[in-house]
């Protein structure tokens, strides 16, 4: 477990302990003490970095010190576990990616239910991508495809149940009707790896860990699942501009509370959050990992946490994808 602390010094700690000791926890008063943000990730990753960004100015918004733990593991299922099962104070949050979004139709026991959760603020967002090796003769998403429908290719992805191989298994076999066999890796990196080898015809994978690959040349990206391109990857044309105007996908990351919490509370951290994601040096951070920086409120929060659950819902159930664990 990784752990990193972010602390300001407003007041001493037998002070914040005499506070506590007189003083009732309520959402009037959030927060009144440390907040500690559990991400569902090992550290390094992009969700591990957008909750390192946002934690260290968090501090200094909510005027408590921010405490992140790496709890990786399950597709994420341990950390959200951790979270749904805390107390809905406020004081244990989540970050999370979209994972949260297929997880409760694709694992049969995931150890909570997804309404145990309740979503607070979505920050950022990179779409799916299919990259290929400069030697594949396809320049874009529409000449893969009709190669894949005279005969199977292979490609690559992160494994089974992430959400770069559900977004790809869905557009190949059920949109596009290709001929598609997937090679699964323990990892991004080992998959592009293969591929920068010329071992496999592509790679499925968030643009995230792509993008200077793309830039320098060494892979050539034919489809990114928005619907328009990245503003960090500008040549590489959309799904839609291949012929596929109504397939999007993207991973996001986002933060979580029990869903108990008081809204109140939720509101506050929703506030705050947006905040930090609204500043500058934030969002050169976000933009480090392809990221797109996105706000709303928590009605609108809650409305698009529903629409992706219901989105990737439908592709898992489609391609009848089932995890008993």
């Amino acid at each position: 477990m990784t752990i990193a602390r972010f602390s300001v010094a407003a007041c001493s700690a037998a002070t914040i302990g005499l506070a506590l000791a007189t003083q009732p926890v309520a959402a009037q008063q959030y927060p009144s003490q440390p907040i500690t943000i559990i991400v569902a990730a090992a550290a390094g990753g992009f969700a591990d970095g957008v909750a390192r960004a946002v934690g260290e100015r968090l501090n200094e918004k909510l005027g408590q010190s921010i405490v992140i733990e790496n709890r990786g593991g399950a597709a994420g299922n341990l950390g959200a576990r951790a979270v749904a099962t805390s107390k809905p104070d406020g004081y244990t949050v989540l970050v999370s990616t979209t994972a949260m979004a297929i997880n409760g139709t694709l694992y049969k026991n995931m150890g909570y239910r997804t309404q145990d959760i309740a979503p607070v603020a979505i920050v950022g967002s990179a779409p799916e991508a299919i990259v290929v090796n400069p030697a594949n003769p396809a320049k874009n998403l529409r000449e893969f495809i009709e190669a894949a429908r005279q005969k199977p290719v292979e490609y690559g992805s992160a494994g089974v149940g992430s959400g770069s191989f559900i977004a790809a298994e869905y557009l190949f076999k059920v949109v596009a009707k290709a001929q598609t066999v997937h090679v699964p890796f323990p990892g991004g990196a080992p998959a592009v790896t293969a591929l920068l080898g010329n071992h496999i015809q592509a790679v499925a994978a968030t643009v995230s860990p792509l993008v200077t690959h793309i830039q320098s040349g060494k892979l050539r990206g034919i489809g990114l699942a928005s619907q328009k391109r990245h503003p960090i990857v500008p040549d590489v044309p959309t799904y839609a501009e291949s012929g596929f105007p109504d397939f999007h996908a993207a991973s996001w990351v986002g933060f979580f509370v029990p869903s108990q919490a008081d809204a109140k509370i939720v509101a506050r951290l929703n506030g705050a959050i947006n905040e930090v994601v609204r500043e500058a040096a934030v969002q050169e951070r976000l933009k480090r990992f392809a990221l797109e920086p996105m706000y709303g409120n928590p009605a609108e929060t809650a409305a698009f946490f529903k629409t992706e659950s219901a989105r990737w819902g439908k592709m898992v159930s489609t391609l009848g994808m089932s995890i008993d664990k």
